[in-house]
């Protein structure tokens, strides 16, 4: 049995992702309080994905802190879930306009993940920011 992590980024203007899994949901994770690179005159075009905002991001916010504490929790959750042989882990981030804060933290949740569990499949969506991710 493969357990499957869908992680999602979003705007919170949108609205929380739904779980179409059958499972109920999973994490919901805000980013608001980090300081929003989309403040910036250069980078609000941009997305979590580019150079600039990431650079903001890692070392001018308390974003690497706040990406400690939820590798922290979804590991235990992940450990347990492949444990009892769950099927399903859904974990969203959202920001306000889910460009550039909710991005990056769920790339950044996907690269760790796929490095710590290379047997669980995982979905990488920017379920409001297709605008947005190149």
């Amino acid at each position: 049995m493969t357990l499957t992590i869908t992680i999602q980024s979003f705007s919170y203007k949108k609205g929380i992702p739904t779980d179409d899994s059958g499972n109920g949901g999973g994490f919901v994770f805000d980013c608001r309080g980090i300081l929003n690179p989309g403040r910036i005159e250069h980078c609000k075009t941009q997305s979590g994905l580019d150079q600039d905002v990431i650079l903001f991001l890692e070392e001018q916010t308390k974003m690497p802190a706040f990406l400690k504490n939820v590798y922290a929790l979804v590991d235990m959750t992940v450990d347990n879930y492949l444990e009892r042989g769950f099927k399903h882990l859904q974990v969203n981030f959202g920001c306000t306009g889910g460009q550039h804060r909710s991005v990056y933290a769920a790339t950044q949740l996907t690269a760790y993940l796929h490095n710590r569990y290379p047997k669980v499949v995982i979905h990488l969506e920017h379920t409001n920011a297709q605008n947005w991710v190149r």
